[in-house]
């Protein structure tokens, strides 16, 4: 067995294929939800309805605003077929992606009305394609037209695991999708958002807790399994982050005065970790993270975390574990299968303390 594997067997668990959740619960906050006290080790099951009950008093609660972008689109060859791409970013006023289908470099592909691509280069498993003249603006591609082009014609990717969902292409837009999504950039959703409605925030604000919202947009490396790069180097993808000066200060000021900051899913924890200083003070309003947090990390900002459950051997798994510890979540984990709790993107969640 290779040192990764050695690693990453330490984060591996079996669950029945049945728990994978097809759709999100309904309303959304019907979800059920883990407690999990790390000061006790006290866990108890409740439902995310509840959760401000759970919340520790005057908190700031942030949250990631980023807006889910239908980032696979078809293409059309030269030769007659057919080829499924998939937005990854722009580079160089061309856009990166992933292809189901082998494309000729220096060819042109035909893409929702008659819109003419070239296929510039290749790199590894990424194809790079230049739209044509009228995406660019004063000599420099829109990102804007070219997320219009994504809306009108595009279809919203979901995780590998998820398949055979009954939703159809405008119920994922809507399902796929939190309330308070705002800043579209993102190819997956920060999921553990998906379970709060407006009446919930509502209650949060109403309790006495502060709301505040960031943005990281959810680049495809959340889904790509571990390496031994990442292992050696102690870093992941990168993924592009943002502050705003309000929440800034908003969470700067919990900090000063004792209050506990509860970061809603792993891009949130990701973005507030690699923006704080050595004492936890948030100094970077923006910038690209690669933050890679596993067992041994000293968390500076978070005091608490809701989260979903994550998928075996991932990187995600493993921030959880270095919050609240590998024996733990193993623990966590075991009860909530053994409880029928639902899985991954649209399953249940979790409140770690």
């Amino acid at each position: 067995m290779s040192d990764i594997d050695n690693i990453l067997s330490a984060y591996d668990y079996d669950f029945p294929e049945e728990l994978i959740a097809k759709v999100p619960a309904s309303p959304r906050d019907a979800a059920r939800l883990m407690v999990f006290d790390r000061n006790t080790g006290s866990m108890e099951e409740s439902f995310f309805s509840d959760i401000v009950g759970f919340i520790p008093e005057r908190s700031v609660i942030v949250f990631n605003r980023t807006k889910v972008i239908p980032a696979r689109f078809s293409i059309r060859k030269t030769s007659g077929g057919s080829a499924k791409l998939l937005y990854v970013g722009i580079e160089d006023d061309l856009v990166k992606v992933m292809s189901d289908r082998k494309l000729d470099i220096g060819t042109v592909v035909s893409a929702a009305s008659d819109i003419d691509i070239i296929v510039e280069r290749q790199d590894g498993k990424y194809f790079f394609i230049r739209f044509p003249e009228n995406f660019f603006i004063d000599g420099k591609f829109s990102v804007a037209m070219f997320h219009s082009f994504l809306f009108k014609n595009g279809e919203t990717p979901l995780p590998p695991y998820i398949k055979n969902t009954p939703l159809e292409e405008s119920e994922l837009r809507e399902e796929y999708q939190s309330v308070f999504a705002e800043e579209e950039g993102s190819v997956a959703a920060p999921t553990a958002s998906l379970h709060f409605t407006e009446e919930l925030i509502g209650k949060i604000k109403e309790a006495g807790h502060e709301i505040c919202f960031i943005t990281l947009h959810v680049g495809l490396g959340t889904f790509a399994p571990l390496s031994a790069e990442n292992i050696s180097s102690g870093t992941l993808h990168e993924e592009w982050y943002e502050i705003p000066e309000d929440a800034l200060a908003v969470i700067n000021r919990a900090r000063e005065e004792g209050r506990s900051v509860i970061a809603v899913g792993t891009t949130s924890i990701r973005t507030l970790e690699s923006a704080a200083d050595d004492k936890g003070k948030i100094i970077k309003a923006s910038g690209f993270t690669n933050l890679f947090i596993r067992e041994g990390y000293r968390f500076k900002v978070v005091k608490g975390i809701i989260t979903n459950f994550h998928v075996p051997r991932s990187s995600l798994l493993m921030l959880v574990s270095a919050f609240a510890g590998r024996d733990n979540v193993v623990r966590l984990y075991k009860k909530a299968i053994t409880d029928g709790f639902r899985l991954f993107s649209f399953g249940d969640g979790m409140i770690i303390i």
